[in-house]
């Protein structure tokens, strides 16, 4: 009995002391412990969000404990817009921002009360992206001449898929990932082609009759949609089809010069084989036509009083009996009155040689355009003779007109130009084609006059230089005039004929004695009378501008040089 009172005893006791350990913590509290209880405050963001991109949603929370006056505070992570006008309050709106893949965000709500004390939960918003399909669009070019959607057997047509679109594409440079052709009725014309990319190219088939394929375009975008375009073509069949003509490209030439004519002629079906192709041109005016029965030829412009149009017509016609046509128009104008010398040239180079045949895969060239050419069409009006394009007169020691079968001239006058040449003689005198000079000015010399004898030079003077030669030239009064100089650069390369095969590079029949070019290293150096930059020393030219007539070659020669001299007066 006393055992049991003493068991009981200590029950009370130990019961007594955990009641007090969860009152009081159990071996004593303090009133700060019971203060901070009292003020704290406990936060609640509810529940976690799912929604979709591009909407509002509201968002709230709950507080306990010590709630009376907060001020709450939303924040997001990955950042995202939050419009919370009342911070009294925790209703928010929070705006799902677009996405490409499901995106959560994460809400952090912050309740802080009047006494300081704060907690704060979070939410997870997850957004979905909302795909928006893409938009599949097939273009291609239409055959000229045919219906809408119509083409020929044979041809080739290149469908594109690269104007598909995606509304909501992450990257609007590239909104489709992936592109599939495939074809739904008519003859394949999918064998062997690429049809997994951007464009398609076909062949349409060839068949006895006409026909209709299908083809359809499904476009993916990065997300994972599709959308599907089709198109419907019809083929004509090999009878149908119609060869093709194109003349070329337009013109502006003068009267004399050759127009490119140029064609172009071609059947998609072999049935249609032999093509016929011929030019013709506006009645009357179009000139002469040379082959025209020739794809690729040309066509001498005609002499006109003033800018005339002419059309050139290119008629190409199959073994079906199909004539197409196609135009082309070419503005003549008046040739005008040269006042300077064509080169001489008419011969046409290729890429890699030199023809007196029409090279219409090289239009424009020196040997379609040009006084020459118009000389060589017979519509070059001269006042005298002269190679290709070249016009001289020869005067006599007087300085008049000779006839141009005559053998007694001592000048050239050149009647494109206006200037007046001397002429060279054999005689061992004074004008004598052998002679050289050095080259001497007093004047106008680049701050260094030059040589006064050259030591090669060989003349009948005293001094074989430039001016000793000037003086007594006009001395002499040759051909009646006193005024004779040495050429400038352009006025001596005026006389460069560019065109002649071989020998001296001048009409030889108005201008003989001008030297031998036998030797192929030998140079026919003409002085002109301009200083050359070259060569300065002490800011004195040393050198002047000389030209070979062997060669067509300009150079700058040092003054004491030995070369020729052709003198020249007037001009326009």
């Amino acid at each position: 009995m006393r055992h049991f009172f003493i068991f009981r005893l200590a029950k009370n006791l130990l019961i007594s002391c955990l009641l007090a350990l969860f009152l009081t913590g159990c071996g004593g509290g303090s009133d700060d412990g019971n203060s901070d209880n009292t003020n704290a405050i406990f936060v609640n963001a509810g529940a976690d969000i799912q929604t979709v991109e591009n909407t509002e949603v509201s968002i709230s929370g709950q507080a306990s404990g010590q709630a009376e006056t907060v001020v709450w505070q939303w924040s997001s992570s990955p950042q995202a817009t939050i419009t919370h006008t009342d911070t009294a309050l925790a209703d928010a709106i929070f705006a799902a921002p677009s996405v490409t893949t499901d995106t959560t965000f994460v809400l952090t709500l912050t309740a802080t009360n009047s006494s300081g004390s704060s907690d704060t939960d979070t939410v997870n918003v997850v957004v979905k992206p909302i795909n928006v399909a893409p938009d599949a669009v097939i273009t291609f070019e239409q055959e000229s001449g045919q219906p809408d959607n119509t083409f020929s057997a044979g041809s080739t047509l290149v469908l594109s898929g690269s104007s598909s679109t995606d509304a909501d594409a992450a990257d609007s440079d590239n909104p489709i990932r992936s592109w599939e052709w495939q074809q739904t009725s008519g003859d394949s014309v999918l064998n062997n082609v690429v049809t997994n990319a951007a464009s398609l190219s076909v062949v349409m088939p060839v068949e006895a009759d006409g026909q209709s394929i299908t083809l359809t375009l499904t476009v993916t975008d990065g997300e994972g949609a599709t959308d599907t375009e089709l198109v419907t073509l019809f083929v004509l069949s090999e009878s149908e089809t119609e060869p093709k003509a194109n003349a070329g490209v337009n013109q502006a030439v003068f009267s004399g010069e050759r127009i490119v004519l140029n064609g172009l002629a071609e059947t998609t079906v072999n049935a249609g084989l032999p093509l016929n192709t011929r030019w013709d041109g506006t009645a009357l005016t179009s000139g002469t036509i040379i082959n025209a029965s020739d794809l690729s030829t040309y066509a001498i412009a005609p002499a006109v009083t003033e800018e005339t149009t002419i059309t050139y017509t290119l008629d190409v016609t199959d073994s079906f009996g199909h004539l197409v046509s196609d135009d082309i128009e070419v503005k003549v104008r008046p040739f005008p009155i040269p006042l300077m010398n064509d080169t001489g040239v008419t011969v046409q180079a290729s890429n890699n040689a030199y023809a007196n045949t029409q090279q219409n895969d090289f239009p424009g060239q020196d040997g379609q355009r040009g006084s020459d050419t118009v000389n060589a069409a017979g519509l070059f009006e001269k006042a005298g003779r002269g190679k290709a394009g070249f016009d001289f007169t020869k005067l006599n020691s007087n300085g008049d007109e000779e006839d141009d079968t005559s053998q007694a001239w001592s000048c050239v006058r050149d009647n494109i130009t206006g200037l007046v040449w001397e002429k060279k003689t054999d005689d061992g005198g004074l004008l004598d084609g052998e002679n050289t000079y050095s080259w001497y000015f007093t004047d106008e010399n680049g701050g260094f006059a030059g040589t006064l004898n050259g030591a090669d030079a060989v003349c009948t003077l005293t001094n074989c230089n430039t001016e000793a030669y000037v003086s007594a030239v006009n001395s002499a009064g040759l051909c009646g005039f006193y005024d004779w100089r040495v050429p400038t650069h352009e006025e001596l390369m005026s006389l460069l004929h560019f065109g002649l095969a071989s020998g001296v590079m001048l009409d030889e029949e108005y201008f003989p004695h001008a030297g031998s070019v036998n030797n192929l290293d030998k140079r026919l150096w003409y002085w002109t009378r301009i200083p050359s930059a070259d060569g300065v020393s002490g800011d004195a030219a040393q050198n002047a501008w000389a030209m070979d007539f062997a060669s067509g070659l300009d150079n700058f020669l040092n003054k004491s040089s030995a070369a020729r001299i052709r003198l020249v007066r007037a001009g326009r």
